[in-house]
């Protein structure tokens, strides 16, 4: 069991003023404040963060009752997990600039809010529409949330062991969150509906907001910024449209006009972004980050592993259902070992990377999960779970966990210190962008495996060419690595120049 940091600390709790870092001094009128235990904020930072990842896959098991009930059609069902994915990639940066602005604990509660508020109206969806809006919604909530729970949580425990402590449970508690998804959502849709997926936010966002207000701490890091919210728009406008013209090759083909217009629109969309961010005084994305080799290879890696890995448990979650006939809940135990063999993978990484070190880890995990993909791609319709769901899922996912970690490390360990909160956030959209893309582009290829048809069969087929075509897609992220991300030498004289 993860142990909580000591409640021997404690963190000051006021109302509408601060003691901020802009002002150098409490007002005058601040009111008195009263001590709240480390423990009650630490829960409370972490419960907003689960409730987060969880969304992310807690769809999942519950997407083929989601069909059935609203009618939806295939390029709709992908939506349900795109949408909520690139308005939370597309927002993030832009929510973490808001908390700095307007305060974090403020932010905190107004994302929670929203992504309670959208839960409710997608757990009450009568139609496909209804339901992928509140997605969306979802998605602008959570990336408005969570910035703000590691910075609520970082500035109430002293820096050193304690902090330390705090930062392993917060990372445990979204590794967690991720891996308990699929279980969730098989959970709640077998025994209740599909709905629950959603509806079960509303009553645990409403105590947590409850607790935000009673336990939380305002901060905020400097008023004189402003945000870039034309960015936010453009790079989320430009993937979404990108994404959409992908789908559409499933039905239009790639020469037609309903195709074409929308592929041009997002990349004149994500055009005008990079030059809105050129120019502007407080980018949402500085670009000069990027000039460094080791932050813009370690993105560039992070979004195409994204792509190959992101849809993994949409296909998965499809394959054991729709073929092999299991429920929503045996399919989310099905994925429990290849879940938290995540979790596994990223405490492995780090005890591996002072001995052969952190590139080469990425690589090893990156073509460990390559060749889990490929495993998994030689799926059949009368498949056995060991040798066809459990061990190629163990395999993807140990790669997965081994991969993500020292690329987020190589990202931050050339950026300046001021930097470094910027560019690990930069990690996190990269991924999440690269997944979003991905998922639109593998949801094709299976389709167009499939051709129309539905039979247990095609629908094989169509998944298991999905799975290759990921396996191909983080091998071209090795390539990405190998040529380049610096060596450790040049990583360490690039680090040493830019300070």
């Amino acid at each position: 069991m993860v142990q909580t940091p000591s409640t021997a600390y404690t963190a000051d709790t006021d109302t509408d003023t601060h003691t901020d870092a802009d002002t150098g001094s409490a007002p005058a009128s601040a009111p008195r404040k009263r001590s709240v235990p480390v423990w009650a904020v630490l829960l409370t930072a972490c419960a907003g963060q689960f409730l987060v990842v969880l969304d992310v896959s807690v769809v999942n098991t519950a997407l083929p009752s989601m069909r059935a009930d609203l009618g939806m059609s295939a390029i709709g069902l992908q939506w349900v997990v795109n949408a909520y994915s690139i308005a939370f990639a597309g927002f993030m940066l832009l929510g973490g600039r808001a908390g700095d602005l307007f305060g974090r604990k403020r932010m905190f509660l107004v994302g929670l809010a929203l992504f309670t508020v959208a839960s409710l109206g997608g757990g009450l969806a009568q139609a496909e529409w209804q339901l992928l809006v509140a997605r969306a919604v979802q998605g602008l909530g959570a990336a408005i949330l969570a910035p703000s729970t590691l910075t609520i949580l970082t500035s109430a425990v002293p820096a050193g062991a304690a902090r330390a402590r705090a930062i392993g449970v917060w990372s445990a508690v979204g590794a967690g969150g991720g891996a308990a998804g699929g279980l969730v959502g098989g959970v709640l849709t077998d025994l209740l509906s599909w709905r629950w997926v959603l509806l079960i936010n509303v009553p645990v966002g409403a105590l947590v907001i409850v607790a935000g207000l009673a336990w939380l701490t305002e901060s905020r890091a400097d008023r004189t910024r402003r945000l870039d919210v034309p960015g936010a728009i453009l790079v989320t406008g430009g993937l979404a449209t990108l994404a959409y013209g992908i789908v559409q090759t499933e039905e239009k083909g790639w020469t037609a006009a309903a195709t074409l217009l929308p592929l041009a629109a997002g990349l004149a969309l994500l055009a005008a972004f990079l030059v809105v961010e050129s120019r502007t005084k407080v980018p949402l994305m500085p670009l000069k980050l990027f000039k460094v080799r080791t932050v813009s290879a370690a993105n560039a890696a992070m979004f195409v592993c994204g792509g190959g890995m992101f849809a993994m448990w949409m296909f998965m979650t499809l394959y054991t259902q729709n073929v092999l006939g299991y429920s929503p809940l045996k399919s989310g135990l099905a994925l429990m070992p290849s879940s938290f063999t995540v979790v596994l993978g990223s405490m492995i990484a780090p005890r591996l990377m002072p001995v052969i070190g952190a590139k080469n880890v990425s690589v090893l995990g990156i073509v460990v999960a390559a060749a889990g993909f490929g495993w998994q791609s030689t799926m059949t319709v009368d498949a056995a779970y060991v040798t066809s769901i459990m061990l190629p899922g163990i395999v993807m996912m140990l790669g997965a966990g081994l991969a993500t970690t020292p690329l987020a490390s190589l990202a931050t360990s050339s950026a300046r210190a001021d930097d470094a909160g910027l560019v690990s956030g930069l990690v996190n959209t990269s991924r999440t962008m690269g997944g979003a893309l991905g998922l639109a582009v593998l949801s094709t290829v299976a389709a167009a495996q499939m051709n129309g048809s539905t039979s247990p069969q095609a629908l094989t087929d169509g998944y298991a060419m999905a799975f290759r075509t990921s396996g191909f897609i983080l091998l071209a992220g090795v390539v990405v690595l190998l040529l380049w991300m610096p060596g450790a030498r040049t990583a360490a004289a690039a680090k040493s120049s830019s300070r």
